[in-house]
């Protein structure tokens, strides 16, 4: 499968097993859908995260405290193939729990897929706020 174009299919697989491993809060799972030098902007971070590793310690920290993932729910996606690469778009509603309390965001993300190999790995997540304002949070 080396040097073949992504499909809708592949993408779709890949984003599918990406968001069951953080809805589950499966550690191993989720980050091997990475590839190392993987980088991540988060509206609720100060900074970019350069690597897997840097969100793979932050992720800990939260572990640690207590968080976990109790629903994430994908709606609206797209899937843009661009050869061996692929930008998948979509909504986001997810459901966390840490210290006894239950909050639940609305977010878009994109996250952007490459071919390594014969595996399918994101390369970029990037997730950012649903506007107060959009149809979006007065449709749930």
């Amino acid at each position: 499968m080396p040097n073949e174009n992504l499909t809708d299919d592949v993408v779709l697989t890949a984003a599918t097993a990406l968001v069951a491993a953080f809805r589950a809060t499966d550690t191993r799972a989720y980050f091997d859908s990475f590839a190392e030098d993987a980088t991540f902007v988060f509206h609720t971070e100060q900074h970019r995260l350069d690597t897997r590793a840097a969100y793979e310690q932050l992720w800990a920290g939260w572990v640690a405290e207590g968080w976990r993932v109790t629903g994430c729910i994908s709606s609206n996606q797209r899937v843009q193939l661009l050869g061996e690469t692929a930008v998948f778009t979509h909504d986001v509603e997810t459901t966390t729990a840490a210290a006894g309390v239950s909050t639940t965001t609305r977010e878009r993300e994109t996250i952007v897929f490459r071919r390594s190999g014969a595996d399918v790995v994101a390369v970029h997540e990037h997730l950012s706020p649903v506007p107060t304002d959009s149809p979006e949070t007065s449709a749930s």
